[in-house]
């Protein structure tokens, strides 16, 4: 297609890859559509540019020439990375250097028709588009829903839901069905009034932006979105799932691994595997990665297991496993580093997904039709398998307090024996109605055609 022929878009990603994927897979979706594009991006975390040739890439610095000490450092702790800290130091160091790259980007020819950022970047975005002299538009890569709980804070704090107190965590939040305290999406922080700022202002940069582009689909969150159209009262672009458009997807070069890992998947019988994966940040104590482990072998099921390095707090890899545990799972359980989880989560052999609840996996699970173990780690995530359990019923909770070899056995065996009633023909439907959505005369489709026109009318 040609309308966004000569034509270019800068967008600003969070350097966080739940951040990165979702923005990477919107631009292959305009792109489709003639768009060209330049990506404004952090030293901190910057990706291969390599693996996406058909964009442009802008590396904009944080440090001063000369300076000793990286800022950023000021995030840890003796238990770890601040998320919180982490996020407001990012704003802080990069608000300049961006400022800069966007007016030479804007400055040096061509036509750039409007900015994308992530919405966490903050009004600052909207304010310096607005100085320089292009339109801006957000990207909220998180759900519709967990957007209206952060508009519904002021709320939670004069209820007194916020701060969270250990002793109100299976309350329900009256005002936010079906929803208990520990649901809110908070990050452990010692920076409270922090993460509130950071908030408030990703609500503010979204009310002063002329679009909010969302990673979810109407059937998914149509009482969400009314809301968050109510409450932003600027144009709202639910395209999503994102990564279902496939119109251009950067290449991958296939490995040994991917191959080894297809070929065990193949040798299992349909719907047998549980796929096990918590994402790119959480960390976990070595007392669950025991329980999990030991857990998933009394299950007696195949399971596909990623383990990053260092995601067990103390160890490299897998250190802390029993001795022989490897070789005595044998070919009924594999643990490795890394997988293409589209491809894990859309091969017949999967039959569940044990996962932290990101929107991203969320996704990926409705759009496969693969029931979830849900045992959320952080922020939106606890919403997230609250409304995968309870609303959407596509999933179980486990949550990380239950972490225990015989309640992991119990829920894996739930999930598998599809004890609970109807939970593969509710993902099977909700799967359905995700195709529906992306189909021509889908919701989707009609907003993306939106979404290029209204891009296309800034020029005008």
């Amino acid at each position: 297609m040609e309308e966004g022929k000569g034509r270019r878009i800068i967008m600003f990603p969070l350097p966080f890859t739940g951040h990165f994927t979702p923005m990477i897979e919107l631009a292959a979706i305009f792109h489709h559509r003639g768009f060209s594009f330049t990506i404004i991006h952090t030293s901190f975390n910057f990706p291969d540019p390599s693996r996406y040739p058909h964009f442009t890439f802008r590396t904009i610095t944080h440090r001063n020439e000369g300076e000793e000490e990286d800022p950023l450092l000021q995030s840890k702790t003796s238990s770890g990375t601040d998320i919180v800290v982490l996020i407001s130091l990012l704003k802080q160091c990069y608000a300049e250097p961006f400022r800069q790259s966007l007016a030479a980007e804007v400055g040096g020819g061509g036509k750039v028709c409007c900015l994308v950022s992530d919405a966490l970047w903050g009004r600052n975005t909207a304010v310096v588009a607005e100085e320089i002299g292009v339109r801006g538009m957000v990207l909220r890569t998180g759900s519709a829903t967990s957007m209206c709980v952060y508009e519904a804070f002021p709320v939670l704090k004069d209820k007194g839901y916020l701060p969270i107190q250990e002793t109100r965590l299976d309350e329900l939040v009256t005002e936010l069905p079906p929803l208990k305290v520990k649901d809110i999406p908070m990050i452990e922080t010692k920076e409270l009034e922090k993460l509130y700022q950071i908030l408030n202002d990703m609500l503010d940069g979204a009310k002063l932006s002329s679009g909010v582009i969302w990673n979810t689909f109407e059937d998914l969150e149509r009482l969400s979105l009314m809301d968050c159209n109510n409450n932003l009262q600027v144009p709202l672009f639910p395209i999503g799932p994102f990564h279902k458009h496939s119109y251009y997807l950067p290449p991958k070069s296939r490995n040994k691994d991917d191959d080894k890992i297809t070929e065990w998947l193949d040798k299992q019988d349909p719907q047998s595997v549980v796929y096990v994966s918590f994402g790119s940040i959480a960390a976990i104590e070595e007392k669950e990665f025991l329980e999990i482990a030991l857990g998933l072998k009394n299950s007696e099921r195949p399971f596909l297991w990623v383990v990053r390095p260092g995601m067990v707090q103390g160890a490299e890899w897998l250190e802390s496993l029993p001795s022989g545990f490897v070789e005595n799972i044998g070919h009924k359980g594999k643990i490795v580093k890394w997988v293409n989880q589209l491809e894990v989560l859309a091969h017949p052999a999967v039959g569940a997904f044990w996962t932290h609840c990101g929107w991203n996996s969320t996704l990926e699970s409705i759009c496969e039709g693969v029931p979830m173990i849900c045992t959320p780690c952080f922020a939106d995530q606890h919403l997230n398998g609250r409304y995968i359990a309870d609303v959407w019923r596509v999933g179980m909770l486990l949550e990380r307090s239950k972490i225990e070899r015989k309640e992991i056995e119990k829920v894996v065996t739930s999930v598998m024996m599809e004890k609970e009633d109807g939970l593969r023909e509710r993902c099977l439907t909700l799967k359905g109605r995700a195709n529906v959505c992306l189909s021509r005369d889908g919701s989707s489709s009609k907003y993306l055609d939106k979404l290029v026109s209204h891009v296309l009318s800034f020029d005008s």
